[in-house]
Formats: structure tokens, C-alpha cells, sequence
């Protein structure tokens, strides 16, 4: 059985913008759920994301900007990655990589089935119950060869 792969469909926009359209700051921090001054700071962490600045400097992220943000905010967030983690990862990867391989990831998790099956989740349980059986035994032994502690009195 052969698994095709092919590149996810967007989910559908719902402020009417393409996803070649540049966002405001406020459109950005929205669709990652951040506050906006979060962005702002990632901006002095993280040399890559380099949004238009216009007039009065509002800012306008480019779609690469975007997937960037996205793959940062996952390995912070999701992830559990330090801001200097994500910069070495940066650092090593280069900006492009570093978002491509947040892509490929994506895909490969929903791709990837979800669970165990039948078979594979009663092997396990047979696993775990002899491992219950050998620690029941292994009790048992410990204490018919625990030494009595000094001042105290065995167990009648």
C-alpha cells in the first residue's frame, strides 16, 4: 500500500486575504495567537524576521515571514525550545531550512496514523502485565532478604 504525499491545502482564510498577501502586525498576532509585542520582541531575537516597515513604522509581514513566525512559535510554544535553542537552530539551518523543515514535520505528523493498533496495543498489555508479574516477584523476594534495621524488632 503506497501513501501519497501531497503539499496540505491551506485552510480556507477568513479575513478575504490570499496567502501571498502581507499582514499588519495586528493580522499576524491574531492568526498566531500572540500579543503583538511578543512579535516585536522576536524582531530583536531573531535577526531573520524582517517585516516591511512603511510609513510611521508599521510593520507588514511577508508570507515567508509568516511560515517563519509559525515554526519559531512551535518550537517555543509546542515544543519547549529556549530562545537561544531556536537561534542556534537558525544559526545552523538558515531561515529557509529552518521553516521547510517545520513544514515537512507538519506533514509528517498528519500523515502519520494516529494511535496503536489492535495487535500492537495487546502486545503491549501482555508486556505490562508480565512486568507487573516479575515486580510482584522481585517485592516478594526483597523483603523475605531485607536485614532487620538496628533497634528495631522483626516483624512477627
Amino acid at each position: 500500500m503506497t501513501v501519497e504525499t501531497q503539499t496540505p491545502k491551506p485552510a480556507p482564510r477568513t479575513d478575504g486575504k490570499s496567502d501571498a498577501a502581507f499582514r499588519a502586525i495586528s493580522e499576524v498576532a491574531r492568526e498566531l495567537d500572540l500579543p503583538q509585542h511578543v512579535l516585536r520582541f522576536w524582531e530583536t531575537k531573531f535577526t531573520q524576521i524582517k517585516p516591511l516597515k512603511r510609513g510611521g513604522g508599521r510593520r507588514y509581514y511577508r508570507p515567508e515571514d509568516m511560515v517563519l513566525l509559525r515554526r519559531i512559535r512551535e518550537l517555543l510554544y509546542d515544543d519547549g525550545y529556549t530562545i537561544r535553542g531556536v537561534q542556534k537552530l537558525l544559526r545552523g539551518n538558515g531561515a529557509r531550512a529552518f521553516a521547510a523543515d517545520g513544514a515537512r514535520a507538519a506533514d509528517a505528523a498528519k500523515t502519520e496514523e494516529k494511535g496503536l493498533e489492535t495487535a500492537q496495543r495487546a502486545e503491549l498489555a501482555a508486556l505490562l502485565e508480565e512486568l507487573e508479574a516479575l515486580r510482584a516477584i522481585l517485592r516478594s523476594a526483597a523483603r523475605k532478604t531485607a536485614r532487620p534495621v538496628a533497634g528495631r524488632k522483626k516483624p512477627a
